[in-house]
């Protein structure tokens, strides 16, 4: 009988095809719920998938439930991001990042822990990833938000600076719901606090094409919300500054072959 080893090491040799990455912080209410929603929503499709999911320094029994999950099913890989002197915890964007440095599929696709983002919206993303040649597909929560009225109007307010900052179109760059080539996941500053909220505009500032697509929005049914109006808008508004210095000062690094002339003789 082949060992619990042998049988990772087996895996490790089979290609992913997509990697779905999950922060979460203090979300063990949703963990089980949230490997379920990916497994329906994923083992019916003819593709290769893992889910990565990354504990944010969780206090509660979230990591206990992902070694539980891991060891049940081999699809499902948990980290915990290592302590940093004098914080609680990372936050999304470093965890993402993390997420990325582990992934092994050819598309990565982001999502929330806490269930809002609905992951049977993930293989028509996908489908339309392919069809329409696009680096990334962008969900679209717009018509089907589901939030109180402090997230809605400081989404709207978010919006607002952002389109008039940045010139960002992206109807809704919040949705964490988003899936992409693997290439354009290695551009993305996601070492910086905060850099979470920017990723389109961010991969259309790279030169990859970004397409929108409307998704479902679920409202939260387990655990805590981790931001509120004041503690989402005044962080956004101030890393809006940082995106928008980052981008004047952005520089392309392509660059092409001086040809030799002649024969090369003085």
């Amino acid at each position: 009988m082949a060992s619990s080893a042998d049988v990772t090491a087996h895996l490790d040799d089979v290609p992913v095809d997509l990697s779905v990455i999950a922060p979460a912080h203090n979300e063990a209410p949703n963990i089980d719920g949230l490997v379920d929603d990916v497994a329906n929503a994923l083992e019916c499709c003819d593709i290769n998938f893992e889910l990565i999911v990354i504990d944010d320094a969780s206090t509660d029994r979230t990591g206990a439930l992902l070694s539980a999950q891991t060891a049940t099913r081999h699809w499902v890989r948990a980290f915990r991001l290592k302590d940093a002197p004098g914080r609680r915890n990372h936050g999304q964007s470093a965890a993402y990042g993390a997420g990325m440095r582990e992934a092994r599929g050819t598309w990565i696709a982001m999502i929330d822990a806490d269930r809002q983002n609905d992951p049977s919206d993930l293989p028509s993303m996908l489908d339309l990833l392919r069809s329409s040649g696009a680096d990334m597909v962008q969900g679209d929560r717009s018509r089907n938000r589901c939030d109180g009225p402090a997230k809605r109007i400081s989404g709207r307010v978010g919006w607002l600076f952002r389109r008039t900052l940045l010139g960002d179109s992206i109807r809704d760059t919040g949705c964490s719901l988003r899936v992409f080539k693997r290439e354009v996941g290695l551009f993305l500053p996601l070492q910086f606090h905060g850099m979470h909220r920017f990723v389109p505009f961010y991969a259309r500032m790279m030169g990859f094409r970004v397409v929108e697509m409307p998704v479902k929005h679920r409202p939260r049914t387990a655990g805590e919300t981790k931001y509120g109006a004041l503690n989402r808008a005044l962080p956004a508004l101030r890393d809006l500054f940082a995106v928008r210095w980052m981008r004047r000062r952005w520089r392309p690094l392509a660059c092409e072959p001086i040809e030799p002339v002649g024969d090369g003789r003085s």
